[in-house]
């Protein structure tokens, strides 16, 4: 067996703790069992001593942090870097289920071991409900950092669903819920099969999968929940009220015509029906990407005047992290903690390597073809299946190529700072990516909030000297909010410093 290559990993969110992978006892006919048990003795001792961080799974939790800051504070700037307004995939539809991915990954470590069931059980929950919590207070409507200096949110139109909602739940912006429904589901799953679990896993290119086979009956279970509510309910007519102070329409009520099933598009959809009828219009995200779309404007992709004979639902509300589409994004979570077992059991770089790219090239061909034959085209808002596919294969493909350049080719010095953001990854999400420490900083102004040491920045730093907003703009995210955070990521790991949930 190769040096290095049996490789402790964490779940990224427990500091300088490490994770230690088994080596299983193995039984031969052969009467060579003693030398067996030595040999794997001596491999365990070794590895005790050189167990070290997989720190690919660091840099892509890291890269998907800064996915989410340059998306998020750039792509205002830049739009088509912004999420798709309906089919097709941008740089910011890779945040999310990159997210979920790599919390699979994450999964399988954290709940490598578990001694008793019932508190394991308790601290998902608990970790569960701090993620529903912090979705809420971020995402919800709460917070309106980091421009706008006031805080609260009317309790009737607060939005319930988003990222840190769906990690816990599977159902970071609005994201949090999602994550929370998501980890909720895939670590339950992997906590009650434990018994079940194997040690080692036999020889055979199906072997890991038949090993884990109730987690990808979960996986299979959303799957079919989603295609068959998506493809068969009923869509019918809808109305609602439009709100916008100072614009035109405000106020006036719209109603879309459906009368339909098995719709994709933006009006009749079921992802948008479901939660209509469970959350209430007033709770769904009311500035859907969609109204850049090009039946609403004709500056699409970009941001435009609304085009006269726009359809009413271009400025209808939707929900992008909603409950259905949260189902379907169980799956990400699901091909994730596969990659995660894979990185357990296969003790070899070029079993691990062989493995992961197989199935991460075959899931992005498989949505590409499914978009393009246009079966089921590849949709962030609706979490199509296709779309799973493709940004589950590129997050296979992409963990792979980390996990190539820094842990096997040991080429970890310009990741380093991906790295580092990886490991206090939620410390960077909550102030750097909802804008909690700026907000700060914009606190302490000089007579008018618009004239405070950030806006200064952007301003005389970045857009006056470049002689564009936009390039000013996204200049400033680089190096105000990514460098800036990659360095202070640094230090703190220095002191040892991490914020975990």
């Amino acid at each position: 067996m190769e040096n290095g290559h049996e490789i402790a990993a964490s779940d990224g969110e427990k500091g300088p703790e490490q994770h230690a992978i088994d080596v299983g006892h193995v039984e031969h006919a052969d009467g060579k069992g003693e030398d067996i048990d030595k040999e794997r003795v001596a491999v365990a001792e070794e590895v005790q001593k050189k167990s070290r961080r997989v720190a690919a799974l660091d840099a892509f939790r890291g890269l998907t942090i800064v996915l989410m800051i340059l998306v998020d504070d750039g792509g205002g700037a830049y739009e088509r870097i912004d999420h798709s307004p309906w089919n097709g995939c941008t740089l910011a539809d890779f945040v999310m289920p990159f997210f979920l991915f790599i919390v699979g990954v994450a999964i399988a470590f954290a709940l490598k071991r578990v001694p008793n069931i019932g508190v394991a059980v308790k601290k998902i929950a608990l970790r569960t409900l701090k993620m529903l919590f912090w979705g809420v207070l971020l995402q919800g409507g709460y917070s309106h950092a980091p421009d706008d200096l006031s805080y609260g949110v009317d309790m009737k139109m607060i939005r319930w669903c988003g990222i840190l909602q769906v990690y816990s739940f599977l159902c970071l912006t609005l994201a949090h819920q999602r994550i929370a429904l998501v980890y909720f589901v895939v670590a339950l799953i992997e906590a009650f099969t434990t018994k079940v679990r194997p040690t080692t896993v036999r020889s055979g290119p199906y072997a890991i999968f038949d090993a884990y086979r109730w987690q990808w009956l979960g996986g299979f279970i959303a799957f079919v929940i989603y295609m068959v509510t998506t493809f068969s309910l009923y869509v019918p007519d809808w109305s609602f009220v439009y709100h916008n102070d100072g614009d035109v329409n405000d106020g006036k009520q719209f109603t879309v015509q459906c009368g339909v099933r098995a719709s994709l598009d933006q009006a009749c959809n079921a992802v948008g029906y479901v939660d209509r009828q469970v959350w209430g219009i007033n709770h769904l995200y009311t500035q859907p990407v969609w109204i850049r779309s090009k039946d609403c404007t004709f500056s699409s992709p970009n941001m435009g005047t609304l085009r006269a004979d726009a359809p009413a639902w271009c400025l209808a509300p939707f929900e992008p992290e909603g409950l259905l589409s949260s189902i379907s994004s169980i799956l990400s979570g699901t091909i994730g903690i596969h990659y995660g077992h894979v990185l357990i059991h296969f003790k070899t770089h070029k079993e691990r390597l062989k493995h992961w790219l197989l199935m991460g090239f075959s899931l992005l061909v498989l949505g590409i073809l499914l978009h393009f034959t246009k079966a089921i085209p590849i949709n962030k808002q609706l979490y199509s299946f296709s779309y799973v596919c493709f940004t589950g294969g590129a997050a296979g493909i992409v963990l792979s190529a980390f996990y190539i350049l820094i842990d096997v080719w040991g080429l970890r010095t310009p990741f380093l700072f991906l790295e580092w953001i990886g490991m206090n990854a939620m410390l960077v999400f909550v102030l750097g990516a909802q804008g909690i420490l700026a907000a700060f900083v914009n606190g302490w102004y000089y007579e008018s909030p618009d004239k405070s040491l950030v806006h200064w920045i952007v301003k005389h730093v970045f857009v006056n000297v470049w002689h564009s907003q936009r390039l000013g703009t996204l200049l400033y995210v680089i190096f105000c909010e990514i460098v800036f955070w990659g360095v202070a990521a640094g230090v703190l790991h220095k002191l040892g410093i991490y914020w975990k949930l």
